[in-house]
């Protein structure tokens, strides 16, 4: 009688739940949640596809991606500044650390010296582990400034009259960007041209210091854009964009020396 019971129970309970099932903690109302996510709603998540490229950099251990994400924004900012390569080292380090401006200092000095430039400096040290949050703070501060420099030089490409082309590649979550730069003498002017052979669909943007001097591709796997320069400046920004890969570009600098 009582197992009897318990059934007509569960039944009555199940025809319950089902006229009318319960609501998540969030919910106000029923929903009807899809099988699976469309890969179009997933490109409108940030998946910061640009930071597989760390694989490239000369460094003992890895970075955790916030970290290395974090470098990478700050020396993008700081990547056409004016301001000395060593000063530009603290200012990408210093928010992580506030409270070690000088020990941070001191560092960016090792770490511009030709002894302190090997990853091999940083293995050295003692109670070197294998996670950077188990690292002490100067052992966190060498190994972010060490990425910071390799960061800075992966970003900047630099080209001139006597070495007027230069390829640069960059690892994404998706297979790896070529970036093609060259300088053309013609008479009198000069012609600035960047070719992209791209592992997604993207644009390139180039651009001086002037509106006039900028010039936009459209989305291709293998873009082309030229600048006519009638001036010459140093450096020259060039965005490069990616719309279902990551909502933020890279920013890459072109040094023009003639």
């Amino acid at each position: 009688m009582q197992e009897r019971f318990q059934a007509i129970i569960k039944r009555r309970l199940q025809g319950e739940t089902e006229k009318n099932p319960p609501l998540f903690p969030w919910e106000t109302q029923l929903v009807e949640y899809p099988d699976c996510v469309e890969e179009q709603s997933l490109g409108l998540v940030p998946v910061w596809g640009w930071t597989v490229h760390q694989s490239k950099l000369n460094l003992p251990i890895p970075l955790p991606e916030k970290v290395f994400w974090q470098l990478l924004e700050k020396c993008q900012v700081l990547l056409t500044s004016s301001v000395p390569l060593g000063a530009k080292l603290v200012q990408v380090v210093e928010s992580m650390f506030p409270s070690d401006a000088q020990a941070i200092n001191d560092l960016a000095g090792l770490v511009l010296r030709s002894s302190y430039r090997s990853a091999d400096t940083l293995s050295a040290m003692p109670n070197i582990e294998s996670d950077y949050f188990d690292l002490l703070p100067r052992q966190q501060m060498a190994l972010s400034l060490m990425a910071a420099k390799q960061l800075l030089e992966n970003l900047t490409l630099p080209i001139s009259s006597t070495q007027p082309l230069l390829e640069r590649q960059w690892l994404t979550t998706v297979g790896t960007l070529s970036i093609r730069v060259e300088l053309w003498s013609l008479g009198t002017s000069t012609k600035l041209t960047v070719q992209g052979d791209l592992p997604t669909p993207g644009i390139l943007q180039l651009q001086g210091n002037h509106p006039q001097q900028t010039v936009t591709s459209v989305i291709s796997e293998m873009p082309i854009i030229e600048l006519q320069i009638d001036q010459i400046q140093p450096t020259y920004t060039l965005t490069v964009e990616f719309p279902e890969l990551d909502q933020q570009p890279l920013l890459l600098a072109i040094q023009v020396k003639i």
